[in-house]
């Protein structure tokens, strides 16, 4: 069953609002902390990757296809994942992404509806 675009936009705000939680807790040797970052991320890039060419068009600033594939690499590459780069992700890019998320929900919620 394919999930409406608002749950797939609180999908996400909710993701990023936990790797900000972690992100505050994280040392460079707390691994259990990198790896909730990281399966949030994966997270993220997953209900990305099932949102509309129309509703990603909303914020064409997000680079919405590097989030994708990073979910992917995330996955299929585990072994391979720099920390630096799942943390500096969570530091300077989902604020950035939560932010968009949330002008497209208050967009949505203040779209008028049909009849």
């Amino acid at each position: 069953m394919s999930r409406k675009t608002s749950e797939r936009l609180q999908d996400i705000a909710a993701a990023c609002e936990a790797v900000a939680r972690y992100a505050r807790r994280i040392d460079s040797d707390d691994e259990i902390v990198f790896d909730a970052i990281r399966a949030r991320l994966i997270e993220i890039g997953e209900a990305v990757k099932d949102l509309s060419d129309a509703a990603t068009a909303a914020e064409p600033s997000i680079p919405w296809s590097e989030i994708a594939g990073m979910r992917d690499y995330l996955a299929h590459r585990y072994f391979d994942t720099t920390h630096a780069i799942v943390i500096t992700t969570a530091r300077s890019d989902v604020p950035l992404l939560a932010a968009a998320v949330r002008r497209m929900q208050s967009r949505e919620t203040h779209a008028p509806t049909e009849p």
